[in-house]
């Protein structure tokens, strides 16, 4: 996993490194992205999606230990597929009718076709 996501880094021309704690399975990758360049976001954004894709084929989950976040909703329907989603979104409207705690940074409250 770890070797394939560096090879990747290298193939994808993006400069990053690898850190983490990889005893109980957690990585993380740091990349130097230009903000301001669509095709540098585009790219990093699309290595992103590889990294967690290669998780998921080996069993692993596309979140790690800081939840999903804005940028991998999508992949969590590939996780844990869209009855788990419903449910999740059953729990949150019920124990947050308002919305109020994180709005739209879980899922999509409806969920696109993937």
């Amino acid at each position: 996993m770890i070797i394939a996501t560096k090879q990747d880094i290298i193939e994808s021309n993006l400069t990053g490194t690898i850190v983490g704690h990889v005893g109980d399975g957690n990585f993380h990758v740091f990349l130097a992205v230009m903000a301001d360049d669509p095709e540098d976001v585009k790219k990093a954004t699309e290595f992103a999606h590889r990294v967690a894709r290669r998780a998921l084929a080996v069993n692993g989950t596309c979140t790690g230990e800081h939840g999903i976040g804005l940028g991998k909703k999508t992949l969590l329907i590939e996780e844990i597929g869209r009855e788990g989603v419903d449910v999740m979104k059953l729990l949150k409207q019920t124990l947050d009718p308002y919305n109020l705690l994180n709005p739209g940074k879980v899922f999509f409250m409806e969920t696109p076709e993937v």
